[in-house]
């Protein structure tokens, strides 16, 4: 079933939205929350709070990409769901690891989530990661936003791993050159 079929589908608040999406996305959604939990079952729950967060959300939301939409919802409750186990000391997998090597780049005037969940710097990488070659946006992409590990996307683009480390340092470091030349960061 086609993406615009299956948002009507939530417009129309016929339950079949909800499997039909499962059906298209569910694998993906899947990645996603693994990637950042770690854990089997936290995954899962995520994934089925995404198909009720979706149906919550449209209406009034029409997304115009429902891959990029449901992926987005994911993300988002995989990272509370994370930030939540980490405070009770439960936390851990490739998103510690991922924080710990951007952490460089942004400011640390709050947690790194945080910051970037911030619009403003959101923007600014947006702006960084058009700047780069493809491959180098997909790497970037694929350890930042969907946690992936370095073994896993050295897999997938068919890279050494410290092919792929290389990539990431140097496009962290030109990340933090960028943020720093905006004023975004400040060299102590």
């Amino acid at each position: 079933m086609e993406d615009k079929d299956i948002v009507d589908l939530y417009w129309q608040r016929d339950e079949k939205a909800i499997s039909e999406t499962a059906d298209k996305y569910g694998s993906y959604c899947y990645s996603i929350a693994y990637n950042i939990l770690s854990d089997t079952e936290d995954a899962k729950e995520s994934v089925n709070d995404t198909y009720l967060n979706a149906w919550n959300s449209m209406p009034p939301h029409r997304p115009a990409v429902l891959s990029t939409f449901i992926g987005k919802i994911t993300r988002f409750i995989s990272l509370k769901k994370w930030r939540d186990k980490r405070t009770q000391k439960r936390g851990g997998g490739n998103i510690d690891y991922a924080y710990e090597e951007i952490s460089e780049c942004i400011p640390a005037k709050t947690t790194v989530v945080e910051e970037l969940e911030n619009k403003e710097i959101a923007k600014l990488i947006d702006s960084f990661l058009d700047t780069l070659p493809l491959c180098e946006q997909n790497i970037f992409v694929c350890r930042y936003w969907y946690f992936d590990s370095i073994s896993d996307i050295a897999k997938q683009f068919r890279f050494s791993e410290s092919k792929v480390k290389s990539i990431l340092y140097r496009t962290r470091k030109k990340l933090r050159f960028k943020l720093l030349e905006e004023g975004v960061i400040i060299e102590n």
